[in-house]
């Protein structure tokens, strides 16, 4: 994960948050343009988090649950303050699977990625705060039926349509069939899984996780792979080693077509 040595202004951060930022060296971390991430160096560091209101109270529930099951980082503090979220949670020891010690080993990386995939979907997830993320799942998938946010070229070489008009059918097949019976991170991209040293550490950015249809987790591990590493050629690697078995290709053919016309 890539810091960059910043300057904050204190006053533009709650009260509580105050005395952490006071005098501590402080890095952005950010790699989307929704949320601004600092790394915060001071009592084992933490990375402070802040997004518009509203935006982070989904993530803020999701962690400190995963954090209940071992599986994130504990949260430090969740509140607003001027139309802004801000989320602090602690630093999870390790390194994400963007770093070139895992991408120069692609074989065990998608393995291990795709065997801890199979494990959280194993994970009883009863006490999960969210409990149909397919709600809110279709409806962001619905907005997109209209067109303009449509990316055909999302899944390249994997998953293609010939139109949009095909995808759209695709996806609107697809919604009644999604499930509710996995617990899922939602976001399962490689920047979001830490390792230390090839052993599990924890997961972050888990706002759009809640019970929901494993095919949607399947589908961003299997992308996360071909984008980050060049290739698609550890797609059928990465199901067989999370369990062939589990993995509808048609419903994941009908996940990709949702996610290119409501990403």
């Amino acid at each position: 994960m890539k810091r960059k040595a910043v300057q904050v202004n204190i006053s533009d951060y709650p009260e509580a948050l105050s005395e952490l930022l006071k005098g501590a060296p402080v890095y952005d971390s950010s790699c989307s343009k929704e949320a601004q991430v600092i790394f915060v160096d001071k009592d084992g560091g933490c990375y402070l988090k802040k997004a518009m209101h509203g935006t982070l109270k989904t993530e803020a529930l999701m962690t400190e649950y995963m954090h209940s099951l071992g599986l994130s980082a504990e949260v430090l503090y969740y509140g607003s303050f001027e139309d802004r979220d801000f989320l602090l949670t602690r630093r999870i020891p390790g390194e994400d699977c963007t770093d070139p010690k895992y991408l120069s080993d692609p074989e065990r990386l998608c393995d291990t990625t795709a065997m801890l995939l199979r494990t959280l979907h194993e994970t009883e997830g009863s006490k999960c705060p969210v409990q149909d993320r397919i709600l809110t799942y279709a409806d962001t998938v619905m907005k997109g039926f209209d067109g303009r946010n449509y990316e055909p070229d999302l899944f390249q070489g994997i998953w293609e349509f010939r139109s949009f008009d095909d995808a759209r059918r695709a996806a609107e097949e697809g919604l009644p069939l999604l499930k509710t019976d996995v617990l899922l991170h939602g976001d399962y991209c490689l920047p979001n899984i830490l390792l230390d040293n090839w052993k599990f550490s924890g997961y972050i950015d888990l706002g759009s996780g809640g019970m929901g249809d494993r095919h949607i987790d399947i589908l961003w591990g299997i992308w996360t792979l071909k984008f980050n590493l060049g290739t698609d050629k550890y797609t059928g690697r990465f199901m067989d080693a999370y369990g062939k078995e589990m993995i509808d290709p048609e419903i994941l053919r009908m996940v990709a077509a949702m996610e290119m016309i409501g990403a």
